[in-house]
């Protein structure tokens, strides 16, 4: 059995997934805006979605502002990404998400491995699938794709 990929299909699957990266670090960064005056720091890291070396401490506000920004992103862009690409939120999460995650370990030079960024990471992305997918099923549940599970 062959495998038929339509160039159409692609081009629509590469757009939507370059929307929403754009939507998904514009996001980022208008949030880490808003968290950064809320919490006062006068500084805003331009590297800073990017940032996973920050110890984690609950006293620290950049650590804060970090932690609260990419929770808050991840849950909205879930949201979003429903509006862009219907039932497939989890898909396009999960893609943009390794995408992300390729990005960060280019940017920092170095692969992620503090298990707090891991985490925080993990959450953010079921909220972004759990938010994004119930959004989606009710918004288009009339035209919803269920899995035809007779073939199994």
């Amino acid at each position: 059995m062959a495998l038929k990929v339509k160039t159409a299909e692609t081009k629509v699957v590469l757009v939507n997934l370059l929307i929403c990266m754009v939507v998904f670090y514009t996001v980022y960064y208008v949030v880490l805006s808003v968290c950064f005056a809320v919490f006062k720091i006068k500084m805003l890291d331009g590297l800073a979605p990017f940032d996973f070396k920050t110890n984690p401490s609950w006293i620290n506000p950049y650590y804060l502002v970090l932690v609260i920004s990419l929770e808050i992103t991840f849950f909205t862009c879930g949201l979003l990404f429903a509006l862009v690409v219907e039932e497939w939120v989890w898909d396009y999460a999960v893609t943009v998400t390794i995408i992300h995650i390729v990005i960060t370990s280019v940017v920092m030079s170095e692969f992620p491995l503090m298990l707090h960024w891991w985490l925080a990471l993990g959450s953010g992305v079921i909220s972004m699938i759990c938010g994004g997918q119930i959004l989606a099923y009710c918004l288009f549940k009339d035209n919803f794709i269920y899995p035809v599970l007779d073939d199994f």
